[in-house]
């Protein structure tokens, strides 16, 4: 029925669907004369959805603004009896007048105000203003009935409908108003909105606010606005799901409906891209049928569209990824209660965010069911957190989920979005995240097989910066991964040829029982074979096995994790005192990167650079920092806002590249051979990024060139070395210099 109204939970529902009227209270007043109607009988109502192609919702400010006026409009009627000949003076006197008011009256106060509030108020005040000119040029019984009409009827009712909310707000606007204008409502009453094939709220207008920063992401519009009186700016995304036709959200829903009916075997649901290629192609040709069913015409670009649109709020995690879409977005959170707050954002120029995104309590059932299908782990009230990591479009992220255990009131979700392509050292190097030199002495300390720990504080850049680390690695050697949640980018060095095994480990907050605990990952990993070894994190009781390992020499080549310090000595703190290895032991810790996160003078924007470079040496007994067992390679000048090396290291005294130069033939007590080698790294890097930028070709700096360059590199050296009998730096970097921008021409 075309306007049925339910009401359950504190939730009016009414189905505007085949109405002619529309589903919008602030533009129609059949429809707002409905709800308060309802309302008038109905006071525990705490939200408004109103229901057709596409929900609308209006939130707990918006409700009880029309609450009032119901209320007004019972105590006007019901309670006071002030729509009543006996409140217009007594019998036998005016009659005629007051058969005239009555009807006014009743017309205005019983019909008009549900539909038109302000314009019943506007109709009162002048009412009122045109008894009180005709009050004095009466006289008699009509002076007298002109005293009741105001004293006993009129003014009482302005009195309560003055308390109103809606109305004390639109008095502003009441100069010259028209009777039956619609654009007051509008000013106050903004529903969130969502087509019924999704479950997430959205507001659909802008906020009132200056606009910061404004870009697209394909379909996607995204602006940022500053807002008076918000301490944080709003993120106002407007995917193409909103700016469909009423066929096309008619074909999405039907499409929909029938697409849930069908349910994937679970081997599909954790196939991430297996399973979206197939709900896609089955999208494709539903729409088609659907859209021959209702005789509507579609073109081939829409069902494109529409298929891609099906597949996210199917197969995919709806709106969650048109933000991992966003190369600016770094966090996401969804708190609870879900449905009361909206989604929040890290923002990589803006920082703290809000959305114009509510996701509801469906969308939190939803997304939970998929994270535990994806990860194979539990999340209930035995397992109130579930860790895991998700693919999409665009982006990849870590998830991390409370279930109501921990989380009272209810389900919420927290997302860390990692770029879809792999980080590399030129693009680190472009970013200025660490500086040519930088990037030129890991990557030698990589291909000579040291033991090195990036450390940092939560945010700082870490994991991908060992992601970026592994693709330094030349193809030729095998590598071994070990992680919780997978976040090293093993996928795309497959692609690129890599012999990689990787290896999951119980992650230390779940306590899946049926996964292998990292220090048993870490031994198994060590029984595989001789292998390139990098650990996502080091936090747990798999640093012992690690150490151990390290110290009898179980692993010959580069051996490098995660962990989280804000320096050399914090690091070492964490791993003796914390997780149990003895002191000598971190002694095979070769080298310690810290990178944090660093903040502008005015406070407001933050940036991630390597801040610190330490060897730790082999002399000490048991407290580095206090031995000189802690030497700084290269130390963070924020004046230049760059790395610079320290002595230590440019007049080659470093213990660790001279134990490297001592096991290489021809470079013992060769400090200027080990430095050319460093350095021929460095002009490397640093001709990638100006070539890649002076041809106008970013993609030069990704992971696939990246690789190419480096293999590059070896064969450039090892022709040198053949040829001559040693690397001469200039000879290669020529060779590389003159194939890499023959390469960028046919790239």
């Amino acid at each position: 029925m075309v306007y049925e109204i339910t009401i359950v939970d504190g939730v009016l529902r009414m189905d505007c669907t085949g109405g002619i009227f529309g589903s919008s209270m602030e533009d129609f007043d059949v429809v707002m004369a409905r709800v308060i109607d309802r309302l008038v009988t109905d006071r525990k109502v705490t939200s408004i959805v109103l229901s057709e192609t596409r929900e609308h919702e209006y939130g707990r400010e918006q409700t009880g603004m029309l609450a009032e006026i119901a209320s007004a409009i019972y105590e006007i009627i019901k309670e006071r009896r002030l729509v009543s000949l006996k409140s217009l003076g007594p019998e036998g006197k005016c009659e005629a007048l007051k058969q005239g008011w009555y009807t006014w009256l009743y017309n205005t106060f019983v019909f008009q105000i549900r539909g038109d509030p302000v314009g019943a108020y506007v109709n009162l005040l002048r009412e009122i203003r045109h008894a009180n000119i005709l009050l004095p040029k009466s006289t008699g019984d009509e002076q007298a009935c002109y005293n009741d009409y105001l004293n006993n009827a009129l003014m009482p009712i302005k009195a309560i409908l003055d308390k109103c909310t809606l109305l004390q707000m639109a008095e502003p606007f009441l100069q010259g108003y028209h009777i039956g204008d619609r654009a007051v409502y509008r000013k106050f009453f903004h529903p969130s909105t969502r087509p019924n094939f999704m479950f997430t709220k959205f507001m659909t207008k802008p906020p009132a606010g200056e606009v910061i920063t404004r870009y697209s992401m394909g379909d996607t519009t995204v602006e940022l606005f500053k807002v008076p009186g918000k301490v944080r700016p709003v993120y106002f995304i407007m995917p193409p799901e909103f700016k469909l036709s009423e066929e096309e959200y008619i074909l999405l829903d039907d499409a929909r409906r029938t697409l849930e009916q069908r349910k994937p075997v679970e081997m599909e649901m954790r196939e991430q891209t297996r399973m979206r290629d197939l709900f896609n192609t089955i999208g494709k040709e539903l729409i088609r049928d659907l859209a021959d069913l209702r005789k509507f015409s579609i073109t081939p670009e829409q069902t494109v569209k529409l298929a891609e649109i099906l597949t996210r709020y199917t197969a995919g995690f709806g709106v969650i990824e048109m933000l991992l879409a966003d190369s600016n977005v770094e966090d996401i959170s969804m708190n609870s209660p879900l449905g009361t707050r909206p989604i929040f954002i890290k923002h990589k120029d803006f920082e703290e965010c809000e959305t114009n995104l509510t996701p509801t309590v469906a969308d939190g059932d939803r997304l939970a069911t998929r994270f535990k299908l994806l990860s194979g782990r539990p999340l209930d009230e035995a397992n109130p957190v579930l860790d895991t990591e998700i693919a999409v479009p665009g982006g990849l992220a870590r998830v991390a989920a409370i279930g109501p255990r921990l989380s009272p009131e209810g389900l919420a979700f927290a997302l860390r979005r990692f770029r879809f392509k792999p980080w590399t050292f030129p693009l680190y190097v472009r970013e200025k995240f660490f500086d040519p030199t930088f990037g030129g002495l890991l990557w030698f300390m990589a291909s000579y097989g040291r033991t090195i720990l990036i450390a940092g504080t939560r945010g700082a850049g870490k994991t991908s910066f060992l992601g970026s680390l592994m693709h330094q690695i030349i193809p030729y050697y095998r590598i071994m991964t070990i992680e919780d949640t997978f976040e090293l980018p093993v996928e795309s060095l497959r692609t690129l040829g890599y012999n990689v095994q990787r290896l999951k480990s119980r992650s230390v907050i779940t306590k899946v029982e049926l996964e292998l605990p990292a220090e048993d990952a870490l031994r198994t990993a060590l029984r595989l074979g001789d292998s390139c070894l990098f650990v996502g994190e080091v936090r747990s009781t798999e640093a012992r096995a690690l150490y151990e390992a390290m110290r009898i020499g179980a692993l010959a080549n580069v051996v490098a994790g995660t962990i989280h310090g804000e320096s050399a000595y914090g690091v070492f703190d964490r791993v003796v005192n914390d997780l149990g290895v003895p002191a000598t032991s971190f002694k095979a810790t070769d080298l310690v990167v810290v990178c944090n996160k660093l903040r502008t003078a005015d406070g407001l924007k933050s940036f991630r650079r390597v801040t610190e470079v330490t060897e730790v040496r082999k002399h000490w007994n048991k407290d580095p920092l206090e031995e000189h067992g802690f030497v700084n390679l290269m130390e963070y000048d924020s004046a230049k806002d760059k790395l610079r090396p320290t002595d230590t290291f440019t007049n080659g005294e470093s213990y660790i590249l001279n134990e490297i130069a001592r096991r290489v033939p021809g470079w013992a007590g060769r400090w200027d051979a080990v430095w050319d080698n460093i350095q021929l790294r460095s002009s490397i890097l640093k001709g990638s990024v100006d070539i890649a930028g002076k041809v106008g070709k970013p993609e030069l700096l990704e992971a696939e060139t990246t690789v190419l360059s480096n293999q590059k590199f070896h064969e450039f050296s090892e022709r040198s070395r053949t040829e001559t009998g040693a690397v001469d730096a200039q000879r290669v970097l020529n060779d590389w210099t003159e194939w890499f921008k023959a390469y960028a021409k046919t790239f």
